[in-house]
């Protein structure tokens, strides 16, 4: 396995930052989701046969840990250096590979935003959609250079259960194939760490390996380096950074 922490983002598109979130903060975390989507009524949290959440959406309305755990050493001054004194974070989402309900991911990149109204006409949007009750639209690429995503890692990631694949240097443009297939990374890491990456890069993951007790729960934040979008659009959220 490639050591990632000889990645770059400016260079490769992605970059770990080891030990970013504390144990203290991970335990809150955890305990905020299971509040959370214990108390989901609405039904938009998927769920496995055994009622593990694998995947959620819309986090910034339910769970007030994600609004402000950023907010502090390390990760508020890397995310101002990376985009700027006015960012923001734009939307937040859960992901989980629990043991009985494992899934994998083709290559693919983050191109969908969430924004207050998707009916407006311009050519930096397309291919409006409704997610979990929320409008989305497809970006161009001028307005997703300047996001930045990061995924706090929640448990220990290996080849057991299912780690993220990235493509170095795909992130340049939404056609950019980067180092390619051959070049493909695997994102080994424990839980506190946090994989920072464009969302132009180019990623993946497969199902985890078979007999597995291990969960893959991640928390992926998006953030915007300014509130204002092409256009008149508008991000559906837009928590400022401190």
């Amino acid at each position: 396995m490639v050591d990632v922490n000889d990645w770059h983002l400016e260079r490769d598109g992605f970059c770990l930052l080891k030990s970013a979130v504390s144990g203290e903060s991970i335990a809150s975390l955890l305990e905020a989701c299971s509040r959370a989507f214990d108390g989901d009524t609405q039904g938009v949290r998927a769920r496995s046969s055994r009622g593990h959440v694998y995947a959620a959406r819309n986090l910034i309305e339910s769970i007030a840990e994600a609004t402000t755990f950023w907010q502090s050493d390390p990760l508020l001054p890397f995310l101002r250096e990376q985009l700027g004194a006015e960012f923001g974070l734009v939307r937040a989402l859960f992901f989980d590979k629990p043991p009985d309900r494992t899934w994998g991911l083709a290559w693919h990149k983050d191109t969908s935003i969430a924004v207050k109204d998707n009916s407006i006409a311009s050519t930096s949007y397309s291919r409006p959609t409704t997610k979990a009750g929320v409008p989305h639209v497809i970006a161009c690429d001028d307005v997703l250079k300047q996001m930045l995503t990061l995924r706090i890692h929640l448990d220990e990631v290996t080849e057991e259960n299912g780690p993220l694949r990235v493509i170095p240097g795909s992130h340049r443009s939404s056609d950019c194939d980067g180092a390619g297939l051959d070049g493909a990374v695997d994102v080994h890491a424990d839980a506190g760490d946090v994989l920072a990456m464009r969302p132009l890069i180019s990623h993946s993951s497969g199902p985890s390996k078979p007999g597995t007790t291990r969960h893959r729960r991640i928390l992926h934040l998006e953030f915007a380096a300014s509130t204002t979008l092409p256009d008149g659009m508008q991000w559906h959220d837009f928590v400022r950074g401190g």
